[in-house]
């Protein structure tokens, strides 16, 4: 990384600042209750990428530190419609991921989830979400921005929408930098082959083996913004999504427990708060973007 000062890093704090206060703001006016995370439990997201598991002894069982909230998220929406939390995740990820800048061992997601939304209705709430954060991130951390050299432009709505297939047509595989590179505004990549996602994410009904979901994707670089989609609900369908993936029941056995006594439709998605802070600050490495960071197989740090 370049050199970055003490005085810079003071400004990417109040942004990032500005960012969570934004976020808490609009998803609350679209009726949305906060919820604390889960932080320990003996089930969480199992990814389909290369991590580490973070596993420790609760009082002689197996737990693991959370990946994401995306199947406590579900049972969540069985008390209220709407919901999110700023949860933190654990993803001890190959070391060679930290020299791409924007991975991080630790980090916190601003995750939210609507009990019967269509990914469409979600996809809305994520641009409404991102399009208020920058707005206000300009309104109110003008001098913050203007310190550190970064110009933001506020994106149109709808965001434009590329399909999985198209993208890698494209860019080949792997194709995240480099359709990142070539946007001027963040954009959608949408319906995912069944094999490259999990067993939660919903497969569309008339396309077998596409998902309903997405990712949306930063401009000039920046990549990943968030991921997301429609999720599978009923017993019938996850279990076979468990078979097709090669997931033993037994690891989920809690979570099955929960469903089969009902979860509701959904669809929601969680945004990396130090990611969208290095996007808004314009900075190299998102390893900027905290205080203690933590990146991939570098150990030593507090």
């Amino acid at each position: 990384m370049s050199s970055f000062t003490v005085k810079q890093f003071v400004d990417v704090l109040k942004v990032k600042d500005e960012i969570m206060h934004a976020g808490r703001e609009y998803l609350r006016q679209e009726g949305f209750t906060e919820i604390l995370p889960v932080i320990l439990s003996p089930i969480t997201d199992p990814l389909h990428h290369d991590t580490f598991d973070g596993t420790v002894s609760f009082y002689g069982s197996p737990y693991q530190l959370t990946k994401s909230m995306i199947l406590h998220k579900q049972i969540a929406l069985r008390t209220l419609p709407s919901i999110y939390s700023v949860s933190p995740n654990v993803r001890m990820e190959p070391a060679e991921r930290a020299s791409l800048g924007r991975y991080l061992a630790e980090f916190v997601q601003l995750d939210l989830e609507m009990r019967d939304a269509s990914r469409d209705e979600i996809m809305e709430i994520g641009e409404g979400l991102v399009v208020y954060v920058l707005t206000k991130a300009m309104e109110r951390c003008a001098p913050e921005l203007e310190r550190l050299g970064r110009r933001l432009v506020i994106p149109e709505r709808p965001f434009e929408r590329i399909t999985f297939e198209d993208a890698q047509d494209r860019f080949g595989n792997g194709f995240d930098d480099r359709l990142s590179a070539s946007l001027t505004a963040p954009a959608w990549v949408i319906d995912f082959p069944r094999t490259v996602r999990e067993f939660y994410d919903r497969e569309d009904p008339s396309r077998a083996d596409i998902l309903l979901d997405m990712d949306l994707m930063y401009p000039e670089g920046y990549g990943e913004a968030l991921s997301g989609g429609e999720r599978e609900h009923t017993i019938p369908r996850i279990l076979k999504r468990l078979e097709q993936d090669g997931i033993e029941r037994e690891r989920f056995s809690q979570y099955l427990s929960v469903v089969e006594e009902g979860v509701p439709a959904s669809a929601g998605f969680g945004i990396g708060i130090e990611r969208l802070t290095r996007y808004v600050c314009g900075l190299e490495n998102v390893q900027q973007a905290r205080l203690f960071p933590k990146a991939p197989g570098k150990v030593g740090a507090i």
